[in-house]
């Protein structure tokens, strides 16, 4: 079994129709954010399927149920995705509606970290001895990175 199908339950990787037109580095940068490329499918079916339940999702993902509603949980833990119950009429069971933050929240909520590790290897030459003046002189300084959502 391969590490991608470990991912996925132990299910056979294969491409679901929310990724058929993004370009693989897309895919492999949201798994890169999200930690998983399960996390990373699930977000994208749900950016293009939203609301959905979780059995939709696994459905449209071809993921397990149980590792679509363990991530989905996960995510919502940690605000990637927003979930209410779904109304229905009548008596019965109302499963929860899962949909996603924007990307533009998701990268806002990454980039103070990616900035403070961009930092730290920027300061390697301080710790390395290299003189400050050059590196003044140079240009050089602190990484700053801006998020604006420009739709």
């Amino acid at each position: 079994m391969s590490s991608d199908d470990s991912e996925t339950g132990g299910e056979p990787r294969q491409r679901l129709a929310a990724t058929e037109g993004l370009d693989d580095r897309i895919l492999d940068l949201l798994a890169w954010v999200l930690d998983t490329e399960t996390r990373a499918r699930i977000y994208v079916y749900l950016r293009t399927h939203a609301p959905a339940t979780s059995e939709e999702i696994a459905e449209g993902t071809g993921l397990y149920p149980s590792t679509v509603r363990e991530s989905l949980a996960a995510l919502h833990q940690e605000g990637i995705v927003l979930r209410e119950k779904r109304s229905a009429a009548g008596a019965g069971n109302n499963p929860y509606e899962y949909e996603t933050i924007a990307p533009s929240e998701l990268v806002a909520d990454i980039v103070d970290d990616v900035q403070a590790e961009l930092n730290t290897v920027f300061e390697l030459d301080a710790v390395l001895g290299d003189d400050a003046r050059e590196r003044d002189r140079r240009g050089d300084g602190p990484v700053s990175i801006s998020v604006s959502d420009d739709d």
